[in-house]
């Protein structure tokens, strides 16, 4: 797993603090999407997207099934802002990565996750960030306002 620091803007941040779901994007073995909502955490400082689920849950087991090369999305959308994070993922039941998740978790949403006895953690190392509406109010337009016309 990368643990690779992502610098995002503020208002990014922020949004990803948001206690709402997401969609969660994986391939099925014929390399169909399989998308499901998901409650998930961002840690901004390892690059990490963590996503607790059943060990036999769809989505786990297409993780597991894409072996090193599994790539996942995750969306947060809310009207029109929204924000993806991209990467490869691994899905795994070591008890001390399970207990930072749900801690994580719990933190974000007020709430422990489900456990089940098969609870696993999708361990997301994120490489792409995809976002609209999230400037923060403060950082610079990458392109200049066009002119009013006279």
């Amino acid at each position: 797993m990368s643990r690779a620091a992502l610098e995002l803007p503020a208002g990014a941040l922020a949004f990803l603090a948001l206690p709402v779901t997401a969609t969660f994007t994986t391939l099925r073995p014929d390399r169909t999407p399989h998308v499901t909502p998901v409650r998930f955490t961002f840690d901004a400082s390892t690059g990490l997207a963590r996503v607790t689920t059943r060990a036999r849950a769809r989505k786990a087991r297409n993780v597991a099934a894409g072996g090193a090369a599994a790539r996942v999305a995750l969306c947060q959308a809310d009207g029109f802002r929204w924000l993806t994070l991209e990467g490869l993922a691994t899905v795994g039941d070591d008890p001390v990565r399970l207990a930072d998740a749900v801690g994580r978790y719990a933190a974000r949403y007020r709430s422990a996750p489900p456990a089940p006895p098969d609870l696993v953690v999708v361990e997301i190392a994120v490489d792409r960030v995809l976002s609209l509406g999230l400037r923060h109010p403060n950082t610079p337009r990458t392109r200049p306002r066009p002119r009013p016309r006279k």
